[in-house]
């Protein structure tokens, strides 16, 4: 089973925790707020017990900064539900320039230790508390900004409204921003820094540390059929070069099966554990029964495995690019610390196995690589990246995506090794190299121990009966699909071809795509891309994947030999339009 990390490894002894106040934590904060506000600021009257609470402490809640098992900084939200707020003490309602609903929300009493104020706490502080506000619906955010933090206030995105507040010997503003407003500026003006603090951050609170997005996926074309496919004769008039569905279609003896027996397959619950699927999958690969796991798509895998084995504590690392959906769940769903492996456009986005063999050397729990990768279309060798993984920590999980891997011929996958191993998983998509994509098939393989784990944990009939039919036919065809193999080479380098006659900078791939770019500099491939759609040509916008590739890059699925001209005569005339703009 995949180590987790916990509070007694020494490499989180030092880690800044952000959590919510426990009733512990709380009897701290009165006691700093008394020595701070009372004895340091003369905000209030000291008060013989040390210790400074009121009235809203019955319903406001806490965030904390902690290290090492102390408090060291915490700041306070009202919600709307307490129907008072602080600055009732010093203006009414009628006083205030805007209306006061159930979506403001104030953050007050923002306070770090003397030891930790030139540090990121109060900024953290002030982000968690942007988090908390934003999961759970707040519109509004309320402050009084004091003067010696109007400027940190400001940042964050809260705007002062010249309205003065005097409370003791502090003087105050009040500042008010929309959650909107608080999300842009801290991704606009902190993104970078947000991604370092993170990693530097357990963070313990019940949302992730950046807000929760869906992955951003091609796919565009099948919304141009409509998603209610009440017009499925329009799929005649799109091009959908944005998704990596395979060219061709299944092998005969799969389309035979389906058609002849599709009423009984629609009707009828599969297996519930697809073990008919797991005994064809273990024949035609070589791999024992109990290291197979079958999933409904290599992201119904992605999704069980990660969330299983990590914790928002545990360490990650990835390629960059790569396929997003790892940094989706990894980020989105558990907050999980990621570092990426940089690939770099000027040697090719190749992956140097000197820099990823030290990298394997860092105390991660989890390695994902995607070879081929997806959208670089860069493959390192079997026995070179094996030689590679034999010599990684056994305690940290190495998972290798290779759905493109049999473009490459059946010698180079890495499942009878992961299925030996103590820690390689092997994770295959069935969707693209059989032509499945639709019915949704997939497998990993793993030591037994950790298959056996994640056969466990996954829900009963998870793979549905036509793509368990489908899986096991397309692995008894394997000419078949080495003869389509075969003709994606030699349409993926003549399409390849005819895009750099048109004057666009194509990577050499080895599976069904090729990554492409615009050659003039500063080109926004969106643009481009916008007025193919327009036309019918759906290609795959790559900058909002990583910021690594530039807005002038783009992925182009490999097509039949016809749908290839059509996709080279479209992108030529948007190209040709757009240098006369």
């Amino acid at each position: 089973m995949l180590p987790r990390e916990d509070s007694r490894r020494p490499g989180l002894r030092r880690r800044l925790i952000v959590a919510l106040a426990s009733e512990e934590d709380r009897e701290i904060i009165y006691q700093m707020r008394h020595e701070v506000y009372a004895c340091e600021l003369a905000q209030h009257h000291r008060h013989p017990e040390g210790r400074l609470r009121d009235a809203l402490d019955d319903f406001n809640h806490y965030i904390v900064a902690k290290r090492d098992g102390k408090v060291i900084g915490f700041v306070s939200i009202t919600p709307p539900e307490g129907t008072r707020y602080a600055i009732d003490r010093y203006l009414s309602r009628d006083q205030l320039p805007f209306a006061v609903g159930n979506d403001l929300y104030e953050v007050r009493i923002l306070t770090v230790g003397r030891a930790h104020r030139s540090g990121p706490v109060a900024g953290l502080l002030m982000y968690a508390a942007l988090r908390w506000i934003e999961a759970r619906g707040g519109r509004r955010i309320l402050a009084m900004g004091r003067d010696d933090l109007h400027g940190l206030y400001g940042k964050v995105g809260l705007r002062g409204l010249e309205i003065p507040i005097r409370s003791g010997a502090l003087a105050f503003e009040l500042m008010i921003a929309t959650v909107a407003e608080a999300r842009e500026t801290a991704e606009r003006k902190f993104g970078t820094v947000l991604e370092q603090v993170r990693r530097l951050v357990e963070w313990r609170l019940e949302m992730p540390f950046f807000p929760s997005r869906a992955c951003v996926h091609g796919g565009r074309s099948i919304e141009a059929v409509g998603d209610e496919f009440g017009s499925l004769h329009r799929r005649e008039e799109v091009i959908d070069a944005d998704v990596l569905d395979a060219w061709f279609p299944p092998a005969p003896d799969v389309e035979d099966t389906l058609r002849e027996n599709l009423a009984w397959m629609v009707r009828t619950s599969p297996p519930a554990r697809a073990t008919g699927m797991i005994r064809a999958i273990a024949r035609a690969r070589g791999v024992p029964e109990a290291s197979v796991v079958p999933g409904a798509g290599s992201s119904d895998l992605i999704f069980l495995a990660l969330r299983l084995w990590l914790t928002p504590v545990s360490r990650v690392l990835l390629l960059d690019p790569m396929y997003g959906e790892y940094r989706h769940v990894l980020d989105e769903l558990i907050g999980c610390r990621v570092d990426a492996l940089g690939l770099d456009r000027e040697d090719g986005y190749r992956v140097h196995l000197d820099r990823l063999e030290t990298a394997l050397s860092g105390g991660y729990d989890l390695v994902a690589l995607v070879n081929p990768n997806n959208p670089t279309g860069r493959h390192v060798s079997r026995h070179r990246l094996q030689e590679v993984l034999e010599r990684s920590p056994s305690s940290t999980t190495i998972w290798v995506d290779e759905t493109y891997v049999d473009y490459m011929g059946p010698g180079e996958s890495l499942e009878a090794y992961a299925a030996a191993s103590e820690n390689v998983v092997v994770c295959k998509s069935m969707s693209k190299v059989y032509a499945l994509s639709g019915v949704r098939a997939a497998y990993l393989c793993a030591p037994p121990a950790m298959a056996g784990e994640l056969r466990r944990n996954s829900p009963p009939w998870a793979v549905s009966l036509p793509a368990q039919l489908a899986a096991i036919r397309s692995l008894g065809n394997p000419e078949y699909y080495a003869g389509r193999y075969r003709e994606t080479h030699v349409l993926r380098d003549r399409l390849a071809a005819d895009l750099r006659a048109l004057g666009v900078q194509v990577l050499s791939g080895c599976a069904n795509f090729l990554l492409c770019e615009l050659s003039t500099r500063g080109a926004e491939a969106a643009k481009v891309l916008g007025k193919c759609r327009a036309r019918g040509l759906y290609l795959r916008e790559l900058a909002s994947v990583t910021s690594r590739l530039g807005s002038g890059v783009f992925r182009v699925a490999v097509k039949n030999a016809e749908t290839n001209r059509r996709i080279v005569q479209i992108l030529g005339a948007v190209l040709q339009e757009s240098r006369r703009e």
